[in-house]
């Protein structure tokens, strides 16, 4: 009975709305990768991104009844932990060098 229930109120919402949220926080995370120059923002407008894609996932796993979307999702967490994991630890190693985390001032470090 739970199953129907809840499976019938996830379809009540249109996957249209979905795909619409989904391409909007896709676009501002977009946005805020091309034009921020923080690191740490950066950061997470590609997490921002990867939420969007989980989302679109999750609503097409749940229209079609098919649970590989979802699966999909969790490697797609793995994989954004272990980003984030990585690049807070450049962001560590680079602050101390460079006493600044703007990515303008990281072209320095070519040199």
């Amino acid at each position: 009975m739970n199953n129907i229930l809840l499976q019938s109120s996830i379809q009540v919402i249109p996957i249209n709305w979905y795909i619409l949220l989904s391409a909007a926080l896709f676009t501002i995370g977009a946005l805020g990768v091309m034009f921020r120059r923080n690191a740490i923002i950066i950061f997470m407008c590609i997490e921002l991104m990867l939420n969007a894609v989980n989302l679109l996932l999750v609503a097409f796993s749940s229209f079609h009844s098919d649970a590989a979307g979802q699966v999909f999702v969790f490697f797609i967490m793995a994989v954004a932990a272990a980003e984030v994991a990585v690049g807070l630890a450049i962001l560590t190693m680079i602050y101390r060098n460079v006493k600044s985390i703007d990515i303008d001032l990281l072209g320095n470090l070519k040199n």
